[in-house]
């Protein structure tokens, strides 16, 4: 059986105007990076529509392994899908970390025949976008040390520094760190640390930008520290946002690439969504909006994280409207919610399956809090029986959901033709707009109690003291209004990574906020959320190498 990186050098990619030309690009409004690679200019959002009905559609997923349940295999077989029937269709994904690369999961762009192209590039260094973002957060710290250096003339209070400096890698170590050791000249000590540039505010400023104008106000309004008498410090202070946005000037235009069948993709954005907001680019989506019948997105891990912070915040903020969920499920994941181990998911136990099918049911009850219905498509794997399957299928009926096996990782667009024709007939029937699960004139606690226990199943979201003086500081500070972007684990509904299935009666606790005043949210942590995981005890990088000109072993 070939490897997914092996399938994706034995396709004949077409050139990358090819693919800007499906979408009807002019060459003016694109910059090739390479042959099958562009860079497309933010002047297409100004542009007539293709289509005054082109529909959005959403991939989510239930709570997944730690290995992922596909997402991003099946928006690419769903689009893929609908191109075979001979519709127009553009995908908006998000932008891999090298972290997740290196560290447990692996790379991000699909696998099987539902890949985008050139994997071995988007994997690893693409066009450099997360180097940007990187750059341009650590440009703003080092500003920020730099003015206290040289007589901190607005009063900055060193121990309320808010803003960390970020790295595109899972390093431990660097988590908490002091800087300004060595003297005088080397600046002023203090506590600090490095966040994973995922999680990074600049990139979540990216991703929810609008436009450069709007990309510059959320960089100025950033709150990067306190002064001694408490008062607020913004990026502005500091007189870099221009040069953090030349940084990005690049990375703000969305990536086109194409998928193993020359269906479009952009490619753009990488925020996580255990720890972010969990989706691509504003300009992404809105650009494959703009240019095709039919936009294929997704948002990170399962419904209760990514998903829901795409409509709470990407959408409220972007006046997007999506006319269908895709929930993705498996059988393996079925199973690890039914009480498998996880070493032991290829065993075939329908029982099990019918034991982990509340996970499912939570997720189909969420989504439609959304005022949607999900499409549940069965991502398929090789050991799949019969008879789990039936499983899953009934309790769509008996749920009232449409249901669909998609094999698109064996088969490419061809395995998922009746997945999307379960999306086209959803999504043509669908004709409300979706409904957000909280309003932003709630109380910051209200927000979070609405998503926990409606979307997470919680009975009561418990605060530590820390969490209530920063309460007091977003009060004071007039954050109120500011949506919610709760920081919680993806294995499991629940704060408790080690509860499976759907957990009830139990009690989520919030040990603290950050105000992210550019992107324009509130981080929430809870339970033992870290901004910067840590490598496994066999990364996936020990499998990775060069060789004769060629790279190996990248998944």
């Amino acid at each position: 059986m070939k490897s997914d990186i092996e399938i994706s050098r034995s396709i004949d990619a077409k050139p990358i105007g090819e693919i800007a030309s499906k979408l009807g690009l002019h060459t003016n409004e694109w910059e090739p990076y390479g042959r099958y690679i562009a860079k497309v200019n933010l002047s297409v959002l100004d542009k007539p529509p293709r289509s005054k009905s082109s529909k959005l559609i959403l991939v989510s997923a239930i709570t997944p392994t730690p290995a992922g349940e596909g997402k991003t295999t099946t928006s690419i077989g769903l689009a893929q899908g609908l191109a075979k029937l001979d519709e127009s269709v553009c995908l908006a994904l998000r932008e891999p970390s090298l972290g997740p690369c290196m560290g447990v999961k692996g790379g991000a762009t699909g696998g099987g025949l539902s890949q985008v192209y050139p994997m071995e590039r988007i994997n690893l260094h693409f066009t450099g976008d997360f180097h940007a973002i990187t750059a341009a957060h650590n440009l703003l710290a080092a500003a920020f040390d730099n003015h206290i250096h040289f007589g901190n003339a607005l009063g900055v209070d060193p121990r309320r520094t808010l803003w960390r400096r970020v790295i595109d890698m899972n390093d431990r170590s660097l988590r908490h760190v002091v800087v300004g050791l060595g003297g005088p000249l080397q600046g002023i000590p203090r506590e600090t640390g490095f966040d994973i540039t995922a999680a990074s505010e600049v990139m979540a400023i990216l991703c929810l930008a609008d436009n450069a104008k709007d990309l510059r106000e959320r960089i100025d309004r950033t709150l990067v520290g306190f002064t001694r008498e408490k008062e607020p410090v913004t990026a502005d202070k500091l007189k870099v946002s221009g040069a953090m946005l030349a940084l990005l000037s690049d990375a703000m235009n969305p990536n086109l690439v194409q998928t193993l069948e020359g269906v479009p993709a952009f490619i753009h954005g990488g925020p996580f969504a255990n720890i972010a907001h969990g989706c691509n680019s504003v300009i992404a989506t809105k650009s494959a909006l703009q240019l095709a019948d039919w936009a294929v997105t997704e948002a990170g891990f399962g419904f209760d994280l990514g998903a829901e912070k795409f409509f709470d915040i990407k959408c409220r903020s972007a006046g997007l409207d999506p006319a269908c969920v895709v929930l993705v499920s498996t059988i393996r994941a079925l199973k690890m919610h039914g009480g498998k181990d996880v070493k032991d998911l290829k065993e075939p136990d329908a029982a099990a399956v019918k034991t982990g099918l509340p996970n499912l049911d939570k997720h189909v009850e969420s989504i439609r809090h959304f005022a949607l219905r999900p499409v549940v498509a069965l991502n398929r794997f090789g050991g799949d029986t019969d008879e789990e399957i039936a499983v899953v299928r009934e309790r769509c009926a008996e749920l009232n959901v449409p249901f669909a096996i998609s094999d698109h990782h064996a088969r490419g667009g061809d395995g998922a033709v009746e997945l999307a024709k379960k999306v086209m007939e959803e999504a043509n029937a669908h004709d409300t707009p979706y409904k957000p699960l909280y309003e932003l004139s709630d109380s910051v606690p209200d927000k979070i109690r609405k998503v926990a226990q409606t979307v997470y199943g919680a009975r009561d979201v418990a605060f530590t003291k820390a969490a209530e003086r920063d309460l007091g500081d977003i009060k004071r500070l007039g954050y109120e209004n500011l949506p919610v972007c709760i920081a919680k684990t993806q294995n499991s509904l629940s704060d408790d990574p080690a509860l499976r299935g759907r957990p009830d009666d139990f009690e989520v606790t919030v040990r603290g906020f950050q105000i992210n005043a550019g992107a324009g949210f509130l981080v929430v942590l809870t339970g033992d959320i870290m901004r910067m995981p840590g490598l496994p005890r066999k990364p996936r990088a020990e499998d990775i190498d060069f060789r004769d000109g060629q790279i190996e072993g990248l998944q």
